[in-house]
């Protein structure tokens, strides 16, 4: 456990958690949580690297709210700057959703604020809505457990991914948004130089692998997939050089929740020699589907849920970054394994995810949405380039952009068709909704409120219109959302 409380951060089994969640919940009704915005440092391979955090009142990162535990807390801005933290996932009142003038100001340097609303159950997370902060790690764990989940007989094992550079953010977004992000474009040839990294050079021939099959005529090559190099991937605040090891029981049952807290990476998550069951997405249960890799874009959540051997060992849970040999990930290992050194990059690059949607197509709600005809559809046309680098929608950023507009309470469609080479996880605050339609296919698919939109794809969601106020709905890749790709769902009574 020294290594845990070093890192400070929480990503434990049902079992270690339970001392810091129940006397949380005896007391939930008298005293609210705390959460502190703050700063803390990392030891990445030997080097002392400074990032920002959200520390519980218990010192960890994460926070963990048991069945019908209201969500009540003050969060205190311990930074030197000004912060704001959205609740990905919950559905809280609009004047509680965390996003900058909407409608509340970012705390300023020692501010308090409460919030105070019905939690959301299911496997969230809290970040900053200040792209900056966000890339330098100010995000954290939110989970809300279902009641089935205390009576599972399963070990719960929290994973939050993140990329990290040792440079200041500031820096790393101007050179991204400059047009440059350490990369040689040439968008005639799509031969491109992705970060420094020669598509054409990674020694085996990646065309139209996506989602481990075959993407309609185009090429890896000709996706933009990685738009910068980042210096390290964690998980848990740590890579493969030191990774987290989680004791787990020979013959038991885990449940991953894993979080792509990253700013611009989309990993695939394989669990090797276990065949894992995808069991929910973004907090919200799903059918069942077998498999032992899946992809996850930003600001997306899955869990997964393992049966280990009865003869134990080592289990290497790795999150893959696609289009690149980069790795990272934590190993479940039973009591007395020896667990052996893995290496932070593959022999070869990974391929491209969901750019025929595939993965998207096999999930379908446990709960769908209740059936009763749609009363509004739009259409929000997704576009941009790499030189200059702009992200739109319908043509336009933020500041200009074109609000989408619904009636509380009526059954809204929205279809997000991407025009560009470059994938997109479009975010809608305040609401989850459900996929209804891929690439122009009917589909009784998972419920979210995070889509990954691969290039030239099509995803069409359905939603009731929540609130009567003006909620975010943007791209989740940090530098397209610094670019202004982001909208906003403007809710009337």
């Amino acid at each position: 456990m020294h290594k845990l409380s070093r890192r400070g951060f929480l990503a434990a089994s049902a079992a270690l958690a339970a001392p810091l969640i129940l006397p949380f919940g005896l007391r939930a009704e008298t005293a609210p949580r705390l959460l502190r915005a703050t700063t803390r440092t990392l030891d990445i391979g030997g080097r002392a690297v400074s990032v920002k955090g959200i520390l519980n009142d218990q010192g960890t990162t994460g926070l963990i709210l048991n069945p019908d535990e209201a969500f009540r807390l003050d969060l205190v801005n311990e930074l030197d700057t000004p912060t704001i933290l959205h609740w990905h996932g919950q559905i809280p009142p609009n004047a509680q959703d965390g996003v900058p003038d909407m409608p509340k100001p970012a705390l300023t340097a020692g501010e308090r604020r409460s919030f105070d609303f019905p939690a959301t159950p299911g496997t969230h997370w809290m970040h900053s809505h200040i792209p900056v902060q966000e890339m330098e790690l100010l995000a954290a764990p939110l989970i809300v457990r279902r009641a089935e989940d205390l009576a599972a007989d399963r070990q719960e094992v929290v994973i939050l991914l993140h990329d990290l550079s040792f440079r200041p953010a500031e820096e790393v977004l101007a050179e991204i948004t400059g047009g440059t992000g350490g990369m040689a474009h040439d968008m005639g040839a799509m031969g491109h130089d992705m970060g420094g990294m020669d598509m054409g050079s990674m020694g085996h021939d990646m065309a139209g692998m996506m989602d481990g099959g075959m993407m309609d005529g185009m090429s890896m090559g000709a996706m933009d997939l990685n738009d910068f190099n980042f210096d390290a991937y964690l998980a848990n605040d740590r890579t493969l050089d030191d990774p987290e090891v989680v004791a787990v029981d020979k013959g038991g049952r885990v449940l991953l929740r894993i979080i792509n807290g990253s700013a611009a990476t989309v990993f695939w998550i394989d669990t090797g020699t276990l065949q894992g069951r995808a069991v929910a997405t973004d907090g919200n249960p799903i059918q069942p589907v077998a498999g032992s890799r899946f992809g996850l874009a930003m600001g997306q959540r899955l869990d997964i849920e393992l049966d280990l051997p009865a003869e134990g060992g080592a289990f290497p849970i790795l999150a893959l970054r696609e289009g690149a040999v980069e790795r990272t990930g934590i190993i479940l290992a039973g009591k007395g394994t020896v667990v052996e050194r893995i290496s932070g990059v593959s022999n070869e690059a990974h391929p491209a995810f969901s750019g025929n949607l595939t993965q998207e197509a096999q999930f379908s709600a446990l709960v769908p949405l209740a059936d009763r005809p749609v009363d509004r559809s739009d259409t929000l046309m997704l576009g941009g380039s790499m030189m200059p680098y702009l992200w739109t929608i319908d043509g336009q950023s933020w500041g200009t952009h074109r609000p989408v507009e619904a009636r509380s309470g009526e059954r809204v469609t929205l279809t997000f068709h991407n025009m560009s080479m470059m994938a997109h996880p479009m975010h809608l605050h305040g609401h989850h909704f459900q996929v209804v339609a891929l690439n122009g296919r009917a589909v009784n698919g998972a419920r979210r409120d995070t889509v990954h939109v691969p290039p030239m794809g099509m995803v069409t969601v359905a939603l009731d219109a929540g609130e009567a106020a003006r909620w975010m709905l943007h791209c989740h890749h940090m530098p397209h959302l610094a670019t202004g790709m982001m909208t906003e769902f403007v809710v009337s009574a």
